[in-house]
């Protein structure tokens, strides 16, 4: 790619090798600006990472971590790589449609910050209902915990201004916990953020990694709660 991108999204991955070539190429197809697709990847047993070197476009850039798991040190290391004065990340299972970002950059002329948000008027999260019914308790947590009015703390579905990372940095840890944390911090910190509704949809290839159970719904639901309270809790300079 001649010159730097305006727009970098990331994507971390990890066995989507049913899904990252159609999240990659829908993302090219949408977004008109010229953009880069920064594919982190947790060294994939199915050859994700092997797919994507195939792929051999010079607006990707593969990173394979080998040493390294986890879905907020990949989107952190994504962004530390990334080009853009406007910079986002999301799924890479199309469960999250590219064809929104074009309205989501748009956005940016009035906000800092803008949400893919299932939450918010007009949005639909159409997913199995264990899976609805713990996102809804967790969020309806953080709201009203939080505050600020964010309806989906745990979007993971974000384009942002890079001059946002001047004032907050993502905590590297854990799964999507990180994610409320980071969009609380900015709000305390005076950043502006819209929540633009979407149809949130199940995969409709591969495996999810989120799989509900009884055990994971009360194990992953404890560590989003402590991480709420840790948020509102710690001071914000």
């Amino acid at each position: 790619m001649e010159g730097d991108p305006r727009v970098s999204i990331v994507l971390a991955t990890y066995n989507e090798r049913e899904n990252i070539l159609d999240t990659i190429s829908s993302i090219f197809e949408h977004v008109k600006d010229p953009v880069e697709v920064i594919v982190v990847d947790d060294d994939s047993s199915d050859m994700t990472w092997k797919l994507v070197e195939d792929h051999d476009d010079p607006r990707v850039k593969l990173i394979r971590r080998v040493d390294t798991r986890g879905l907020a040190s990949a989107f952190n290391r994504g962004i530390i790589e990334s080009r853009g004065s406007i910079v986002g990340w999301m799924d890479a299972d199309m469960c999250m449609p590219p064809s929104l970002l074009p309205a989501m950059i748009a956005k940016l002329d009035e906000y800092d910050i803008v949400v893919g948000s299932r939450y918010a008027p007009g949005g639909i999260d159409d997913r199995a209902f264990l899976r609805v019914a713990s996102s809804r308790l967790i969020n309806g947590l953080a709201t009203k915990v939080l505050g600020y009015g964010i309806k989906d703390y745990d979007s993971g579905f974000v384009i942002l201004k890079r001059t946002v990372f001047d004032k907050v940095s993502i905590i590297p840890t854990g799964y999507g916990a990180y994610f409320m944390e980071f969009i609380y911090t900015c709000r305390k910190k005076g950043l502006t953020v819209y929540e633009i509704p979407y149809v949130f949809r199940d995969r409709a290839k591969g495996i999810s990694k989120s799989a509900p159970s009884i055990v994971k719904f009360f194990r992953t639901g404890l560590q989003y709660v402590i991480r709420i309270f840790t948020a509102r809790l710690r001071k914000i300079d």
